[in-house]
């Protein structure tokens, strides 16, 4: 970990965590342009929360930061003077007249989109994979439609096409709730063989759009989402790649708080671009791509990715080694000359793993994957393997994470994030073995790999 790292981290500190973490906390969002309203996640309307609330807080569309207070059941207005009081105290806000306004932010409302806001040339597609988990989909596919929309209206150019990749389902309860609800509107596609990156790579074969984006099915995408990651295109051809921030959609248990204290995905409020042609940047630099995002909000100029490979099937969930395949894509962007660009304009709302025991998994998962990522971009870049040896045990941790988690507030989850990090550790040792072993095994199945 370099100390550019050091000084972003320290830059950008997480939202502070709410008092008990075994406290439901309802997720909120509120902007400071219209501070008479709170609001539910991903553009699902207003909300009047009872009890414990974590609110992302904005200003014209743009996020400024997380702030916390309680509401009571049928004053929704006091919650919001109670959040923008602690926005203003806690929170650097932007005065004067020339504040910008966030790409897509007006659209959804009914308004003008926001000048500067350059739609999709040649359109965009947005993937989503799913395996088996129906009962999350409405809410993100409805979402995803939201941002579909704002961004179609930007103007000539922005026609954005919604793919849905069933991965190696169980039965066709996905399929059913796209033909029965979206007609259309998502297209379907199934992909026999499990992994995400197989899925992401039929999803990818399929776009039709120009950029490419990418979510999950436990995700909500904010309505300005796809305007967001337009305009970072737009902005700058050098772009390859565009991340956004990922904020929690719901904080109900003790294993979501848990999560966002040991692994919170966000990644600051700054907008930040990685180039490996920029001055000071290092031999490492370019593995250390767990800073600019992650997969559940990432877009790609398709023909870029399509040159590239995709994503690599030996990586990802459902396979042994059990991620990495979104820090790998980052890796061979930055490799093949291009920036990726992080915009927290571009917001997804994220549904953490709810029990303590998906917890666990997820985490070791983390470490698995991580592992396997450094395999898979050594395999192609060997020359590097030495610096990355010798340096490997001090960084690995900042290279796959933004930054560390708060304090825990009682010795129980002080205990559970110390054996996080242990079940992490262990699994970044598997991550290599298993991306071989995963390759070896594609290799040898007919049409594997």
């Amino acid at each position: 970990m370099n100390g550019r790292d050091r000084r972003h981290r320290a830059a950008c500190p997480p939202p502070a965590a709410p008092a008990s973490p075994h406290t439901p906390v309802t997720v909120v969002e509120l902007d400071l342009a219209d501070p008479g309203e709170v609001r539910s996640p991903g553009g699902r309307g207003p909300a009047a929360p009872d009890g414990r609330v974590s609110a992302l807080v904005r200003l014209h569309g743009h996020p400024l930061g997380m702030v916390h207070a309680t509401g009571t059941s049928g004053r929704p207005a006091e919650l919001a003077r109670a959040l923008a009081a602690a926005a203003h105290r806690e929170l650097d806000v932007p005065a004067g007249p020339d504040v910008p306004v966030a790409p897509g932010a007006l659209a959804e409302q009914g308004a003008p989109v926001a000048s500067g806001v350059s739609a999709a040339p040649g359109g965009m597609s947005v993937v989503i994979c799913t395996r088996d988990r129906t009962e999350l989909l409405a809410d993100c596919l409805d979402s995803v439609l939201r941002a579909a929309d704002t961004l179609t209206a930007a103007g000539p150019g922005g026609a954005v096409e919604v793919l849905l990749v069933d991965n190696a389902p169980a039965g066709p309860g996905t399929e059913r709730l796209v033909a029965e609800r979206y007609p259309g509107r998502v297209r379907y596609l199934r992909e026999p063989a499990p992994g995400l990156s197989r899925a992401r790579n039929r999803g990818l074969a399929a776009a039709r759009g120009t950029l490419c984006a990418f979510t999950d099915d436990d995700a909500l995408a904010d309505p300005g989402w796809l305007a967001a990651l337009a305009a970072a295109f737009a902005a700058d051809p050098r772009t390859g790649c565009v991340t956004g921030l990922v904020v929690p959609a719901e904080l109900d248990t003790p294993a979501q708080q848990l999560f966002e204290r040991y692994a919170g995905t966000e990644r600051g409020w700054t907008p930040r671009d990685w180039n490996l042609d920029a001055p000071g940047a290092g031999p490492l630099d370019r593995y250390s791509t767990g800073r600019c995002g992650i997969g559940a909000n990432m877009a790609f100029r398709t023909g870029l990715l399509r040159a590239l490979g995709g994503f690599d099937p030996a990586t990802g969930t459902g396979t042994p080694a059990r991620g990495g395949e979104d820090l790998l894509a980052f890796h061979l962007v930055l490799t093949a000359g291009h920036t990726v660009a992080y915009r927290p304009d571009a917001v997804v709302w994220h549904r953490h793993r709810r029990t303590l025991h998906a917890l666990t998994v997820q985490v070791s998962g983390l470490g698995i994957g991580f592992g396997a990522y450094l395999a898979a971009a050594l395999r192609r870049h060997p020359a590097l393997l030495g610096d990355l040896l010798l340096r490997l045990p001090a960084g690995a941790a900042g290279w796959h994470r933004g930054h560390r988690p708060p304090a825990a507030d009682t010795p129980l989850d002080r205990r559970r994030l110390r054996a996080l990090r242990r079940m992490e550790r262990r699994g970044l040792a598997q991550g290599p073995p298993r991306y071989l072993y995963t390759r070896r095994q594609q290799h040898h199945t007919p049409g594997g790999g």
